[in-house]
């Protein structure tokens, strides 16, 4: 009976290691499908100069360099005022389990909507769209003019040599109470840091901006 009993206990974690790593294959499956997505690559001015893949896009050349694409960062704060941080995915390709803001990524050169220029329009379809593929916002809790445009900045970051980030990146805050409903091939864990312990809860972050 003991002997049955060890046998099917092990046969139970034989089964769910098999599933976690089907789930874990598939995530990373994704992860890499994404990266064939299409970056709007552009000079220090903001103006188009060509696309590339993500992959490629992120890659540092043998000088430490990476290409300059456009991308944007959101700052979502609730009502209380409390800012809402995101842990990436262990499954990411670019900065595994670290933690950042709300929201960051990319508008894309194939979808020419997300090319739109005036009033940063491209941009705020880009975010609208990734605040709901990630965090899984309802696409009606996020309507463009919700997005308030601060300013840009180039960020450029290394990384561990092999991927690394070199942005022209839009700055947007959010203030608005939302339904969250995070993808985990994104996300690992969401987390609301008070206003009075945004300095405190910095120093404990490795993140990206």
């Amino acid at each position: 009976m003991l002997r049955r009993g060890l046998r099917n206990l092990s046969n139970t974690v034989r089964n769910y290691s098999n599933q976690a790593n089907s789930v874990s294959n598939e995530r990373q499956m994704q992860e890499l499908a994404l990266m064939n997505e299409t970056c709007i690559l552009v000079d220090p001015n903001d103006k188009v100069i060509g696309s590339a893949s993500k992959k490629d896009s992120h890659l540092v050349d043998a000088n430490g360099r990476v290409k300059l694409h456009r991308a944007f960062s959101v700052y979502l704060f609730n009502s209380q005022g409390d800012l809402l941080l995101h842990r990436r995915s262990k499954h990411k390709i670019t900065y595994p389990n670290l933690f950042t803001n709300t929201c960051c990524s990319h508008p894309l050169y194939n979808i020419e909507e997300e090319r739109e220029e005036k009033e940063s329009l491209g941009i705020r379809k880009a975010a609208r769209r990734k605040l709901n593929q990630e965090l899984g916002i309802p696409l009606n809790q996020i309507q463009l003019e919700d997005l308030t445009y601060l300013m840009r900045f180039i960020y450029h970051d290394s990384g561990n040599g092999v991927w690394g980030e070199h942005e022209l990146a839009y700055m947007f805050i959010l203030q608005k109470d939302v339904d969250l409903n995070p993808n985990p091939s994104e996300i690992g864990e969401l987390r609301y840091i008070k206003r009075e312990n945004f300095h405190s809860s910095g120093r404990s972050f490795v993140s990206l901006v």
